[in-house]
């Protein structure tokens, strides 16, 4: 598919899009000739970046506001295009410690959005990221669409109330929609302060400091990781393909890893750290949900999207971006944006 002749010329619209996934697709749609606007809260903790967008800055236009803005989304959607639904609670701990912050976010956000598109960009498509966790325990491996959804943890319930809501738009208001359950994905712009979410970046990051990546239980535990470009690739596609329209799709590498093969192999790129197995916190035994990787049988049949980045590429390129900017991510960057729209 030429991308670049779907995406030239076109209004998007990025919600979260100074997070590790809005950014990156930022940059890429940027590079396709879209006029990109990104919306995003910098709520802390969720790995909004102002860096992030560093080399496509004064190309993409940026407002400060919120998903929950019904004035803002109102004002946001006219005249889009595509719309990338990526703004949401993301941190699966915090949504049992706040839950009802969680459901703001990723609920009423989404509500307010799609009514904004009701009443005034019908024609827009609409991408929502969603999760894996949507399923809760595996019933049956690899998982495919038609696996029982039952999430272990409110974060999880909270993205496939969202997605419902997207869809029930779609049926009702034929608002054209493509939603997304994602599985763990890795790569550059990603947060590095915390270890609440993106397990994978963090063990980078302690290889990277010399120091010993905690693998919970014996490690055995499966998932399969996702670099970000092929993400962005598939995020994409998905928009710009008539046959995803409407559907629900895993998205995932679909090759299965333990989580003691991921630390060797990021121990080995990175040179330094090593790895220790450790007991799960109570916080993280309550929502950890077992084996998982997806079967992506049903998005490679209707798009013809592949992930095509190895997991030691897909690594060492992640290493070498923090590498490079590791000043920007191992502590929070506060500062503000001389390049923000200021218009709410």
């Amino acid at each position: 598919m030429d991308l670049r002749e779907f995406y030239q010329g076109k209004n998007v619209l990025i919600t979260g899009g100074l997070g590790f996934i809005g950014s990156n697709l930022a940059i890429e749609l940027v590079s396709l000739g879209s006029r990109v606007t990104i919306v995003d809260n910098m709520l802390p903790r969720q790995g909004g970046n102002l860096f992030n967008i560093e080399p496509v800055k004064d190309k993409v236009r940026i407002n400060f506001s919120d998903v929950r803005n019904q004035l803002s989304m109102n004002h946001l959607v006219k005249d889009q295009a595509v719309i990338f639904h990526l703004a949401g609670q993301v941190n699966h701990v915090d949504s049992m410690r706040n839950p009802v912050l969680d459901l703001e976010i990723n609920c009423h956000g989404t509500l307010v959005l799609m009514q904004a598109l009701k009443n005034y960009n019908r024609d827009a498509v609409v991408v929502y990221s969603g999760t894996r966790g949507e399923y809760g325990s595996s019933v049956k491996l690899p998982v495919n669409e038609s696996h029982p959804t039952n999430p272990k943890g409110l974060y999880a319930v909270t993205n496939l109330a969202a997605e419902k809501m997207i869809l029930v738009y779609r049926d009702i208001y034929k608002i054209p929609a493509v939603c997304l359950r994602i599985t763990n994905t890795y790569g550059p712009r990603h947060q590095m302060m915390h270890d609440e979410y993106g397990v994978f970046n963090w063990f980078i990051k302690k290889a990277m400091d010399g120091e010993a990546l905690p693998v919970f239980g014996d490690g055995s535990i499966v998932r399969d990781f996702l670099y970000v470009e092929d993400l962005v690739e598939c995020i994409l596609i998905s928009a710009a393909t008539r046959e995803a329209i409407g559907e629900v799709f895993n998205v995932g590498s679909g090759i299965p890893v333990t989580f003691r093969e991921i630390a060797e192999k990021i121990v080995k790129v990175v040179g330094k750290g090593s790895y220790r197995f450790t007991e799960f916190t109570r916080e993280r035994a309550e929502v950890e949900p077992g084996d998982y990787w997806a079967d992506i049988t049903k998005i490679t049949r209707a798009t013809k999207w592949k992930p095509r980045i190895p997991l030691e590429e897909g690594i060492a390129r992640t290493y070498a971006f923090y590498s490079q900017y590791r000043d920007r991510y191992w502590l929070e960057d506060t500062r503000a944006s001389e390049y923000a729209d200021p218009i709410l």
